[in-house]
């Protein structure tokens, strides 16, 4: 079944207070067109300067997950981008009127019900296209016992093991078998703290925004009266009391909520791969920097998948769509500068080519006849000529017609082609063809490595006749 990118109806608003600033923001989710991804937009700051949702742009994990870019930040986006990922949001332009998402509660509730509320839209006009991994992709940090393991899978899954020692918490597991579930089964998860831990971060003035109406405060050590009433002071409340080992008699929300937050926390930092895919995710005491390192491996090998995917399949064992004597006869070029033996493909709007490199070639014998290269302006020249038949491909009498090169753009020589190199060119059509003008995108592989790219415009014009 075709799937579809997703955006919300009409925008809403929330405000409330950043864990860690203290200081209050409002913040607007608006709807956004097709391939326009996850932006933030700081509209506090002059020129309103956004920053995508890109695990390339994370600048800090100490006690979230930051972006920054050219000096602005957002902080704590993670619950946020959770809530967007749970409803399978594609599209959104997020303002912001301060440096951080607001806490709320502490969990994606709000922002789940506030996304359901406005409406969720199908973008018929952008297909939703899906990586699944083809390997184990496995993050492990030793020194802290930490271990992220992504396996192929059909659905996106999710299962995450805490331990951190405690009486209190003991050994808790979460798991949800399709992201469908999260507003069930994930979202109103708090976020969780340690009673030691979140006493330093008091002292160090470090969590303005924190209360316990955001956080669960877990106390796994004896207290005393009296640090009782410095902590009712500090969270300014009458008085504080501990029972079954949480701070103020606090009801959770499921039997494992610390577990199932942070479930949603690695959804929410998952979300900064950038691209919609299918996992099974097991994760064995993550946190935002192993969640954020994690999210970069997956990212490089969708990448390294969409890359691969778009090199063309050469078999030499199927004929050719064009052999060297057609081409022959259609290109006006010839020895030594007739630089395409077959054509493999052609459509109305792509052609791909064959080069074989061989170490006879004209010019090794001056262009470093000890260390041959082949030219950078001849493998141009080869993708010229390969898009120069898909031009002449258009007129019913190819070999009554010229190709002329017109322009090149954004060239870039990625790696060496060598004797012995099977060069394999792909060339797209930018723009329709039009009185024999064609723009098109040039990419030459050789193997599954990228070795050329370059933009090129190229134009046929009927021979003059003797």
């Amino acid at each position: 079944m075709q799937a579809y990118q997703q955006t919300i109806q009409r925008p809403f608003s929330l405000a409330g207070v950043g864990v860690h600033t203290g200081e209050s923001v409002n913040l607007t989710v608006r709807p956004a067109p097709g391939n326009h991804g996850i932006v933030f937009r700081r509209v506090d700051l002059l020129h309103q300067p956004c920053i995508r949702a890109d695990v390339d742009l994370v600048s800090d994990v100490s006690r979230g997950t930051t972006l920054g870019f050219n000096g602005v930040r957002v902080m704590t986006v993670e619950h946020l981008l959770a809530a967007l990922a749970g409803c399978e949001i594609d599209n959104v332009l997020i303002d912001l009127d301060g440096p951080e998402v607001p806490i709320l509660d502490g969990s994606s509730r709000l922002f789940t019900e506030a996304i359901l509320n406005a409406g969720i839209v199908q973008q018929t006009d952008f297909v939703k296209e899906y990586y699944t991994l083809t390997k184990n992709i496995v993050y492990r940090d030793e020194s802290r016992n930490v271990e992220l393991v992504a396996i192929p899978s059909d659905d996106y899954q999710l299962s995450v093991m805490i331990d951190y020692d405690s009486h209190v918490l003991g050994l808790q597991h979460a798991t949800v078998d399709h992201i469908s579930e999260f507003k069930q089964e994930i979202a109103e998860a708090r976020t969780f703290c340690f009673l030691h831990e979140i006493e330093s971060l008091l002292d160090q003035n470090l969590i303005r925004g924190g209360s316990l109406d955001n956080a669960l405060v877990i106390v796994d050590r004896k207290i005393d009266q009296g640090r009782l009433k410095r902590l009712a002071a500090l969270f300014n409340r009458e008085d504080i009391e501990v029972e079954e080992g949480y701070l103020n008699n606090v009801s959770l929300r499921y039997r494992n909520e610390p577990a199932r937050h942070k479930l949603l926390d690695i959804v929410g930092d998952l979300a900064l791969v950038g691209y919609p895919f299918k996992a099974k995710i097991v994760a064995h005491r993550p946190g935002h920097a192993a969640n954020v390192e994690f999210a970069k491996l997956i990212k490089a090998h969708i990448k390294e998948c969409k890359q691969m995917k778009n090199i063309p399949s050469y078999d030499p064992n199927t004929p050719p769509v064009l052999d060297i004597k057609k081409i022959a006869r259609y290109l006006p070029h010839k020895y030594p500068f007739l630089l395409v033996d077959k054509i493999i493909e052609m459509s109305d709007r792509h052609v791909v080519g064959v080069k074989c490199v061989t170490f006879n070639e004209a010019f090794f014998q001056g262009h470093f006849p000890g260390n041959p290269v082949m030219p950078g302006v001849l493998q141009i020249e080869a993708m010229a000529q390969t898009g120069g038949l898909l031009v002449l491909n258009t007129v019913s009498d190819p070999e009554n017609w010229d190709t002329y090169f017109l322009k090149i753009d954004q060239a870039k020589f990625k790696n060496k082609v060598v004797p012995g190199d099977t060069l394999i060119m792909k060339l797209e059509l930018i723009s329709p063809i039009r009185r024999g003008l064609c723009e098109m995108k040039g990419t030459v592989y050789v193997g599954n490595k990228v070795v050329t790219e370059a933009q090129l415009v190229a134009k046929i014009v009927r021979k003059e006749q003797d």
